[in-house]
């Protein structure tokens, strides 16, 4: 059987744009609402600069409001409208496959559709490892910050008191406040979904796709292994909607894709080489980037879970998400 490569089926323009479009837009995290593509940060990443910008308004203050009165000397003095600033770290990421380890999946019918969806998929879970890294350095911050004003932390209880449990949830979800109903998903390492699912609290619904759609107290389910485990401790995130803004695009001046021949690999039978490029950022809503410890030209994914290099901006209610660290019965 004639084995197809890579060059006599991948169109590198063509290649990186499927990348660009469907490497996350297919992933759990969108369809489960956790992030939102920005459009802002998609312009950012095609510009120059490691890291930019991104200004919001800060919600009106509760002030009382003026008691009217007909005095016309009497003058009502306007209050402000503030403003704050998140900044967005890019990344600037490359993987690369050898044509030889590929070989056995690049024969036969529809091999560019293969080639596709391995590498699609690839940068799916990395831009997945990459979001939760950031989930858990956000909230080391906020240990350290904020005085856990996110966190409802029950490792430490008694007994049963320390594990997983629908009131640890509302426990949760009650640090947002009058917010707390806005809450729609809910992340958890696959230890905590079988504990969840042996304890009945968890639905599952047809869907009309013949599959099935599985909710936690009405919130969308999203089960990851990368979610944080530590002395027996699992962490637990809850979602709004919007929570972490997103972009991506093919680099401004390298090329998304490439292929390079070597053609004295293997005793001069030949090897490809598929690069793939993409830039890009994952940013939780109401927090900026520090920059404070980054060994490199972009952030590791362990960098990204470092507490020192994030900081909230925005006020507790205006940051839909929250963290449950727990223990299994």
């Amino acid at each position: 059987m004639a084995t197809v490569q890579i060059q006599d089926v991948v169109v590198p323009g063509q290649f990186t744009s499927y990348i660009v479009e469907n490497s996350i837009e297919k992933s759990a995290l969108v369809t489960s609402g956790i992030v939102t593509r920005n459009a802002a940060i998609d312009s950012q990443l095609q510009a120059g600069a490691d890291s930019f910008s991104a200004p919001f308004w800060k919600d009106l203050a509760d002030d009382e409001a003026n008691i009217a009165n007909d005095d016309p000397a009497i003058l009502a003095v306007p209050r402000k409208l503030s403003s704050g600033k998140q900044i967005v770290r890019k990344a600037f990421l490359h993987q690369s496959w050898a044509a030889m380890n590929l070989a056995s999946e690049l024969s036969g019918a529809n091999a560019l559709g293969r080639i596709q969806d391995r590498v699609a998929a690839y940068w799916t879970r990395q831009a997945q490892k990459r979001l939760i890294a950031s989930l858990a350095g956000i909230m080391a911050d906020n240990v350290a910050n904020d005085s856990s004003d996110m966190v409802a932390d029950i490792s430490a209880a008694v007994g049963a008191l320390a594990n997983f449990s629908a009131n640890a949830v509302l426990d949760a979800a009650g640090s947002l406040g009058d917010g707390m109903r806005d809450f729609t998903a809910i992340g958890m390492h696959s230890a905590t979904y079988k504990a969840a699912l042996k304890a009945d609290m968890i639905v599952t619904l047809p869907d009309s796709q013949g599959g099935f759609i599985q909710t936690f107290r009405g919130l969308g389910i999203l089960v990851d292994d990368g979610l944080p485990v530590a002395s027996s401790k699992y962490t637990t995130v809850l979602f709004g909607p919007g929570a972490v803004g997103y972009g991506t695009s093919s680099p401004r001046i390298a090329s998304g894709t490439e292929i390079e021949n070597i053609p004295g690999a293997g005793n001069g039978g030949g090897q490809q080489i598929l690069h793939s490029r993409v830039n890009l950022a994952m940013h939780p809503l109401g927090f900026q980037w520090k920059e404070t410890t980054v060994a490199g030209d972009s952030p590791t994914i362990a960098e990204l879970a470092l507490a020192v290099n994030w900081d909230r901006v925005a006020q507790r209610k205006n940051v839909p998400v929250a963290y449950i660290i727990h223990k299994l019965a």
